[in-house]
């Protein structure tokens, strides 16, 4: 599975390999004690943890026992480095929430279509023989390639031992991290690529398409037949591991992602929450229509999202869309390689208009709803600024019982009305 969140780009600097200052307990200030005494306390109370390199020399031992030979340990890992910027990048979260359209403005560019149709021309031969091998239509290779990486103009730079090492030491997710950095270890080991080639972003992703370890040695292919699965120099190994990777995650050869749609008056929008699914005729039975006329195409376990509620553009997504989840899980990000990849094919702009003027909402404020939601009687989970499925059933459930549309969408009048509900409750 990939490591969840969108297209990383930053290239980073290398930091020094000494345990960094953030790992040291706080100290109050306390004028009647030296520094001294402070840190004596400080270290009574919490024990000091082992050094980077410390860590690092535990951790090979480890992967020797795990059947890595010296040789790829001793270049992989003698020159490791403890990287403060991927932890700061790793523990930062935006402060505001993005909309959908602001992010799709810029997934599905003209410019991100234009430079999409350029790479489909120069390579052609490579992305339709992997698109035909696994039955997937082309674009859809083009359009991940283009999210994770601009075409591999900008898919890092940064060391992937460096990273994960880093992250296996002090991130957030050091189980995983560790897994990552084991199966690192494991492709260096079987000579697919070399350590200073194996590059790419702070949290671990590798290469045009951006594979984290695990994923590569399940899905990577060698596309070219020269014995090595190269996702950082070859586009027919990309193409085809990219492929391969759809394939096993459920794509259905010749059916669409979706489409866009439009919704009949009175349409209950208490299912389109992606989970209530039928086939394409079933909702077509209901009303739905494709915005630009014609008939649904014959999809199977069919679901209607509307990622901007009512006031937007609705879709209805088949298994396929499900299959994009799987590489990336985020719809904003499954919707963005189905539109450039319709774009690219020479698809014209939406129908239905995005409700820009619509300000994001900031976490802290989506974290205010998701409380005001628990203590209205509808349960939104744990408050944590994110809106999940859970809290846009619970923000579905306020607004019908309000007698307002239930789309499940955050804007700042539902809040101020949570905020009266509950104070006159």
């Amino acid at each position: 599975m990939k490591y969840p969140g969108t297209v990383l780009a930053a290239l980073l600097v290398a930091g020094c390999a000494a345990t960094p200052s953030s790992n040291a307990p706080a100290q109050a200030a306390n004028p009647g004690k030296s520094a001294e005494a402070a840190a004596s306390d400080a270290q009574a109370t919490e024990p000091a943890r082992e050094s980077f390199r410390d860590w690092l020399d535990g951790f090979r031992g480890e992967a020797r026992d795990r059947g890595i030979g010296d040789a790829t340990l001793a270049t992989a890992l003698d020159e490791a480095e403890f990287l403060p910027r991927v932890i700061e990048l790793d523990q930062s979260q935006p402060e505001f929430t993005r909309q959908i359209w602001d992010y799709l403005d810029t997934a599905a560019s003209d410019t991100r279509v234009e430079t999409g149709r350029d790479r489909l021309a120069e390579h052609r031969d490579d992305i339709e023989a992997a698109a035909e091998q696994y039955g997937l239509q082309p674009e859809i290779l083009v359009a991940i390639w283009g999210l994770e990486s601009n075409y591999g103009s900008n898919f890092g730079d940064t060391r992937t031992v460096d990273s994960l090492a880093t992250l296996a030491y002090e991130g957030r997710r050091r189980d995983f991290a560790r897994k990552q950095l084991f199966a690192a270890l494991e492709i260096l080991d079987s000579g697919d690529i070399s350590a200073d080639r194996m590059r790419g972003s702070w949290a671990g992703a590798m290469g045009h398409t951006q594979f984290i370890p695990t994923s590569f040695q399940a899905y990577a292919m060698d596309g070219d037949g020269d014995g090595k699965r190269d996702i950082w120099g070859s586009i027919p190994d990309v193409m085809a591991s990219t492929a391969h990777y759809l394939a096993e995650a459920g794509w259905d050869t010749g059916d669409p992602w979706g489409l866009e749609v439009q919704l009949p008056e009175g349409f209950d929008y208490a299912s389109a929450d992606g989970r209530t699914r039928q086939s394409a005729s079933g909702w077509a039975a209901d009303g739905v229509r494709p915005a630009s006329g014609g008939s649904l195409p014959q999809l199977d376990d069919a679901a209607i999202i509307t990622p901007a509620g009512a006031r937007g553009p609705a879709f209805l997504v088949g298994p396929n869309f499900r299959s994009i989840l799987r590489y990336n899980n985020a719809t904003s990000y499954a919707l963005a390689v189905g539109r450039l990849a319709d774009r690219i094919a020479g698809a014209g702009p939406l129908v239905a208009e995005w409700p820009r003027g619509l300000a994001a909402m900031s976490r802290d404020q989506i974290e205010e709803m998701q409380g005001l939601l628990n203590d209205a009687g509808f349960d939104a989970g744990t408050p944590d600024g994110v809106m999940g499925p859970n809290t846009r059933g619970a923000l579905r459930q306020f607004q019908s019982s309000i007698g307002l549309i239930p789309d499940g969408f955050p804007t700042f009048a539902l809040l101020e009305r949570l905020r009266q509900t509950v104070a006159e409750s």
